[in-house]
């Protein structure tokens, strides 16, 4: 365990340097990254937020300028950042981008109105985050483009730890390997809920409602479709949505279909807008900006 002051996060650095001891740093994630996995964000939203101390700690937070409903873009960019960074940056990129995240999540806990007791810093809650950002990724990949062989997979497994280990989660707390990960999220997912404040919550997000008419005309029902196709079955009970054989097999054509399209087109198209973000955040840490 990483020492800990008092109502703080663990010491900077100690996580990467043991993060680093079990991730190999001349992996070259690039490519395996494709920008079609963003069609996942709403229902990874919904994933993370359906642990009661994540959803609470969302719908409840005092830091009003990370709230996806009231700055979408920015809130986009924070996290698109996050993914790139705990990718494909270095340990000292990796690091500079925690400190910025800390600095928001200091002011998110639990007050003694709040109906679940949560703190941003909770290990076991950034672990939920973390391994709800590699299953949507790896099942999105797998509709796209099929699974893995198992010894890629098992790389890209390990690698996908700094999901979790860019923030406060240690590397021994993911879980050993792909099959020790589908039991901890069989047995976790069965602990989800969707409590009514955060499924209202949730529900403007899936459809847009952030964004002005024209967008959420465009997009709204879209992206709900997409969302439910995305979800595990039981989230997307819990969100009251719809879903018939007939819409699995569409949705699945459509993401063959974009994995066809997807694997034609050269690296940096296919994984934009994640390198994207990579460089905007090289230029902000270049040049003292904000980074969060």
């Amino acid at each position: 365990m990483t020492s800990t002051p008092a109502g703080g996060p663990p010491v900077s650095g100690s996580a990467d340097r043991r993060a680093d001891s079990v991730q190999d740093e001349g992996f070259d994630f690039r490519p395996y990254i494709d920008g079609a996995a963003i069609l996942g964000a709403a229902a990874n939203v919904i994933m993370q937020l359906a642990v009661p101390g994540v959803g609470y700690g969302v719908l409840e937070s005092p830091v009003d300028s990370g709230k996806l409903t009231l700055h979408p873009v920015k809130r986009t960019r924070t996290t698109l950042t996050y993914l790139a960074v705990a990718l494909l940056g270095s340990p000292a990129e990796r690091a500079a981008y925690r400190a910025a995240v800390d600095t928001s999540h200091r002011r998110v806990r639990s007050t003694a109105q709040s109906p679940v007791r949560y703190n941003a810093f909770d290990r076991d809650l950034q672990l939920w985050v973390a391994a709800c950002l590699y299953w949507g990724a790896r099942d999105i990949r797998e509709r796209m483009h099929g699974k893995a062989d198992a010894d890629l997979e098992e790389t890209i497994y390990r690698h996908s730890a700094r999901l979790g280990t860019t923030l406060q989660v240690p590397p021994d707390a993911w879980p050993a390997d792909p099959a020790a990960f589908d039991r901890y999220w069989t047995e976790k997912l069965a602990t989800t809920r969707i409590d009514p404040p955060v499924r209202d919550m949730l529900n403007e997000i899936v459809d847009l409602r952030m964004f002005p008419r024209p967008v959420r005309l465009l997009g709204g029902r879209f992206n709900r479709w997409v969302t439910a196709g995305l979800l595990p079955p039981q989230l997307r009970t819990e969100m009251g949505m719809d879903w018939s054989a007939d819409d699995e097999r569409r949705f699945g054509r459509m993401l063959r279909g974009l994995g066809r399209v997807s694997a034609t087109l050269p690296a940096p198209l296919r994984s934009f807008p994640i390198q994207a973000y990579l460089v905007d955040f090289r230029i902000r840490r270049r040049f003292g900006l904000k980074l969060v």
